[in-house]
């Protein structure tokens, strides 16, 4: 089965390993150097994030220069923490469980997990050693990625990209156990892995019938989250909204914002949302892994396009406001230092 499973990823391009996409792009990111004339020129791009947001940077300290109306209640826990002090704090904060414990460097859904008790915090305290985020767990309906960048000698920018953001689920018949309803299921069964250690305890129950079993939580692609291509949905009034957003982080042009929200109505006029995180230079247009709206050559190509605009802003950051471009050296031993890291915690798991 697992051989079959692999084999099934390897066809659908959405799945292959990131160095696919940027590889091939790699000639026109030395093009763009080359006219920058410095290697590191999209270090300039958002100077109120450590790096631009090169993956280094602290989500936490990241997250707090969204207004607070928009952000999530959090609390950054510094590692070998005692665990009464951080439960002292998660009273203080006033989150309640269930709420979400995530690396506070981290990407891609890592060490990613919603903590329903104390027992199970303290398991994952000890476990992970790390510095951490607790922040409230958001029950609303919706999840969303949006790519926005604006040049910072204009006071409107643009949205290039909606990821609308769909989380695996089956549904019971009343005789199948949850096992066989993932296996049965055409997108499920390729993270078999992943919901097998999720659902551990569940695997052999029988779900009601016409019940709904979430499989994951987490807005992640390595989660099993399916991304489709919502830019049919900007409009001027999204725009404004993130117009506004963007003015309210000073040092910030370049990036996708996942947040929560109930109906986009609400996200178009600016309420009723919470951001979940800002990702700055790393950041993809994640729609381009709907692969029933986009080819792999497509998905190349916008690659490219959002690289033209980290260029555009992040040169005019560097010759109209004096941002510096961080040295090379620098910058390479702070990636090196972010491998060293991950792999760290990935050995933890």
């Amino acid at each position: 089965m697992s051989t079959k499973i692999n084999i099934e990823k390897y066809l659908k391009w959405e799945y292959w390993p990131t160095s696919m996409f940027y590889i091939p792009n790699l000639p026109y990111a030395f093009y763009l150097a080359f006219k920058a004339k410095h290697a590191t020129f999209f270090s300039a791009a958002n100077p109120a994030i450590k790096s631009s947001g090169n993956g280094t940077e602290s989500k936490y300290e990241t997250i707090q220069l969204v207004p607070e109306k928009f952000r999530p209640k959090s609390i950054l826990v510094k590692a070998n923490s005692d665990i009464s002090d951080i439960i002292k704090r998660i009273k203080e904060a006033k989150i309640e469980f269930p709420f979400i414990v995530k690396p506070d460097i981290g990407f891609r859904g890592l060490l990613v997990k919603k903590i329903d008790s104390n027992e199970a915090l303290k398991k994952y305290v000890i476990s992970y050693p790390i510095d951490i985020i607790i922040q409230e767990f958001l029950d609303y309906e919706n999840e969303c990625g949006v790519f926005y960048h604006r040049n910072p000698n204009e006071n409107e920018g643009r949205i290039s990209s909606v990821t609308l953001k769909k989380f695996l689920f089956v549904i019971g018949d009343g005789k199948t156990p949850l096992k066989e309803l993932i296996l049965n299921d055409n997108r499920a069964k390729l993270y078999f892995d992943l919901f097998k250690s999720i659902h551990k305890e569940k695997l052999d129950e029988i779900p009601e019938k016409h019940k709904k079993v979430k499989l994951s939580i987490i807005g992640n692609h390595s989660k099993g989250t399916q991304f489709i291509n919502g830019n049919h949905l900007i409009s001027k009034k999204l725009t404004k909204t993130f117009n506004e957003l963007s003015h309210a982080i000073d040092g910030w042009y370049y990036g996708r914002v996942d947040l929560k929200y109930n109906n986009f109505s609400d996200l178009e006029n600016g309420i009723n949302y919470k951001i979940l995180e800002i990702n700055g230079i790393i950041a993809e247009p994640t729609h381009i892994y709907d692969t029933e709206n986009f080819t792999y050559l497509h998905a190349l190509k916008e690659i490219r396009s959002h690289w033209k605009s980290l260029f555009q802003i992040s040169t005019l950051n560097h010759k109209t406001r004096n941002i510096p471009y961080k040295s090379v050296i620098n910058f390479v031993n702070e990636m090196l230092e972010l491998r060293n890291y991950i792999s760290s915690i990935k050995r933890l798991q």
